[in-house]
């Protein structure tokens, strides 16, 4: 019988990464083992994920201080969420035994009692729920991969670094959200981090050669206003070839397209308006660069010609099933196509997307869920089903490192928390190079095996 019960819940209201307001909770268990967890917040946010609790949302609620609930951080503060910890879930988790997480979820949703998570927040259950699994790691001694993953943990994640911005991540004219390094060929993941930092400065000196903008944007990679896709690929094959290193070897390829942020409802195609602004600052004439279905899949079929390009994440509207299902006939054997609003990390999404053959990969964001229980139904539900797997950081970030533990645990092979830039993102590196040196010969590093699957 376990020995460790909850004797204090305590919620605050801190900052993310980019100046908001976010929760931390914090879990005490026998009156002296304390343990927080900080949720981060996504810029761009699918449609269907768990709700956010946000104070320009909830009537009547004064500041402590008198200032305007709407004027206070501009409407976005989230105290009401920290009131819901500090009263509701308090109350409905007192003397409950830490280590019986999917106890304590059941009761978290039980609490909320709506599908969207939209009465407490999914940033208040989500906050509870991943401390209460620290507290409960650091009760027995245990770090948080282990306790969570087990003897099955070995597998170190290979990074996805996104070292050029665009989309609504920077303030600048690429369309697409992110495009990204995966360091392949290194031996383990310390190297694989090495190489791909080498290659973000080399970037950023091509860059600055040319004049460009080397400012960062969201997750840490520059923010220069390039035409397209196609040019900034280049970039990155020039960056991988001046720190020495391959082009489909050593480092591939990724990109976000965050498509639905591109998509217009009322015509059923994509616009790109950066893409048509940069072309014609060059003196081509462009009325308005749209594309169908059709034309997007196009577009990345090429892409993935000319260069090593081994993921494209959000490819397609969040609601398109049948183009998801199109566009992984045509490259789902070559290329991992990843589902971030499409799933959004629920196991619902998910197998409406298996049954219709849509993608071959799921982005996991505890936050889009709310639950760590939630997240982990999604991660089995997807493994079951020949789905990869990959963890995520969001673009409002923290310097909280529990998803690095995470994707350590469920050998997701992949995690995607931004360029080896700003304290935010390297706090979730650093933390994978400690868990690596912990694990010693234990530690697995899969480089290109993460796409044994497919036909490559």
């Amino acid at each position: 019988m376990s020995e460790f019960w909850i004797t204090d819940v305590h919620a605050r209201e801190v900052l993310d990464s980019r100046g908001w307001p976010t929760v931390e909770v914090e879990i005490c268990v026998n009156h002296h083992i304390w343990e927080s967890a900080i949720v981060p917040s996504g810029a761009s946010t699918g449609s269907h994920e768990a709700l956010e609790l946000r104070d320009a949302a909830v009537e009547g609620y004064p500041d402590e201080e008198g200032k305007p609930r709407k004027e206070r951080f501009h409407g976005k503060g989230v105290l009401q969420a920290v009131k819901n910890v500090n009263t509701v879930i308090r109350q409905g988790l007192m003397d409950h035994d830490v280590l019986n997480q999917g106890l304590i979820d059941t009761i978290l949703l039980e609490l909320d009692g709506t599908k969207d998570k939209s009465n407490l927040g999914a940033n208040a259950i989500l906050a509870t729920s991943l401390s209460v699994a620290k507290a409960a790691a650091k009760s027995l001694q245990l770090p948080l991969y282990r306790y969570v993953g087990g003897i099955s943990a070995t597998t170190m994640p290979v990074p996805m670094m996104n070292i050029i911005n665009g989309g609504v991540h920077a303030a600048n004219h690429l369309d697409f959200q992110e495009f990204m390094i995966m360091p392949v060929g290194a031996k383990n993941y310390r190297e694989g981090l090495r190489m791909g930092s080498e290659v973000y400065h080399c970037l950023k000196e091509i860059l600055r050669k040319e004049e460009k903008n080397i400012s960062v944007g969201d997750e840490g990679g520059f923010a220069p206003d390039l035409s397209d896709a196609f040019e900034v690929f280049s970039y990155l094959t020039e960056a991988v070839t001046r720190a020495g290193y391959r082009t489909g070897e050593d480092i591939v390829f990724a990109m976000d397209a965050a498509a639905s942020e591109l998509y217009d409802p009322k015509t059923g195609n994509y616009c790109f308006p950066g893409e048509t602004a940069e072309k014609q600052k060059n003196g081509t004439k462009e009325d308005g660069i749209v594309r169908t279905t059709r034309e997007m899949i196009s577009y990345y079929e090429q892409l993935c010609r000319e260069f090593p390009l081994m993921s494209i994440e959000d490819g397609l509207w969040e609601e398109d099933f049948e183009g998801w299902h199109i566009l992984t006939e045509c490259l789902g054997e070559k290329v991992q196509l990843v589902g971030d609003d499409l799933f959004v990390t629920n196991p619902r999404r998910l197998q409406q997307g298996i049954q219709q053959g849509a993608g071959n990969s799921v982005l996991i964001k505890v936050n889009q869920i709310g639950t760590l229980s939630e997240t982990i139904e999604t991660i089995q539900l997807a493994k079951k089903n020949g789905y990869t797997t990959v963890m995520s950081h969001r673009s409002g970030e923290t310097e909280d490192t529990t998803i690095a533990d995470l994707a350590v645990a469920f050998n997701c092979g992949r995690i995607k928390t931004g360029a080896p830039c700003r304290g935010e993102r390297t706090a979730k590196y650093n933390r994978l190079i400690r868990i690596e040196e912990q694990m010693v010969q234990a530690a697995a590093y899969p480089g290109g095996d993460i796409f044994a699957k497919m036909k490559f």
